[in-house]
């Protein structure tokens, strides 16, 4: 039987005869994760977690489709990094708009944009794109769906223990041994606003990082990606069964 809620895998003839409400599109990156990762990282972990909560929601009555991984991110900050690809903003923004026209006049009226990669940020996109489609657009990142904070005890954004715990559960055989890791540790800005957070800029990644990693990663186990990406998977399926049965035309009350 096919996937359903896998477009990738799925024939032409079980879409035909699915009456698909939702498109989710996982949206990645192609960039260096320190020494132990792969650069397909971002791509890995959000297509594992839109299978997954679609996985869920179909089979609670959503129509739910995943979407092809779109690989590649904003970079800008990381050309200097070998085979690091960039995607800009801009570009993101037409392909987005492309997509959205071929849902619109295929009946699928509404799009999750599942986010993987902290460079990318849709929700200008959405609010330029929003008045010229029907499809109702939104957008999420998977990493923030659940508290790190209670599943894991180092800070980070990058090849850090959250990712690197999140891999070695979905693809354990990709993970290089921890030993082989840098420490991830960050430079801190010098200017005190922008070093607390309250003023932002690009980070040039080779100024701030010497492995590309922001975060140890030491204490990674496969035991606190399962329990983390358990929290995730749950709560997105849940959102995906309210956006399956909400009329968003009728949002507020």
């Amino acid at each position: 039987m096919p996937k359903r809620y896998l477009l990738a895998s799925t024939t032409w003839k079980a879409v035909q005869e699915t009456p698909y409400t939702i498109a989710i599109l996982p949206w990645g990156a192609t960039e260096a994760h320190n020494y132990h990762l792969p650069y397909a990282t971002d791509c890995i972990q959000v297509d594992y977690v839109a299978a997954e909560a679609a996985k869920a929601a179909f089979g609670r009555g959503a129509k739910v489709v995943v979407l092809p991984c779109i690989p590649f991110g904003v970079q800008t900050g990381q050309l200097d990094i070998k085979l690091c690809i960039n995607m800009n903003p801009s570009t993101q923004a037409a392909l987005l708009a492309d997509i959205a026209h071929s849902l619109d006049v295929q009946g699928i009226h509404k799009l999750l944009i599942l986010n993987g990669h902290g460079g990318n940020d849709f929700r200008q996109m959405i609010r330029e794109l929003q008045p010229r489609t029907r499809v109702f657009l939104c957008a999420a990142n998977w990493y923030q769906l659940a508290d790190r904070t209670k599943f894991f005890g180092e800070s980070g954004d990058h090849a850090d223990e959250l990712e690197t715990s999140v891999m070695m559960h979905i693809v354990p055989t990709l993970v290089r041994p921890l030993e082989e890791a840098g420490d991830g540790a960050q430079k801190q800005n010098r200017i005190k606003a922008m070093r607390e957070g309250k003023v932002w800029s690009p980070r040039p990644w080779t100024k701030i990082s010497a492995d590309t990693g922001v975060g140890n990663p030491h204490k990674s186990t496969p035991e606190k990606g399962k329990v983390f990406l358990d929290a995730v998977i749950a709560y997105l399926a849940d959102f995906l069964v309210d956006f399956a049965e909400a009329d968003t035309a009728n949002l507020y009350e």
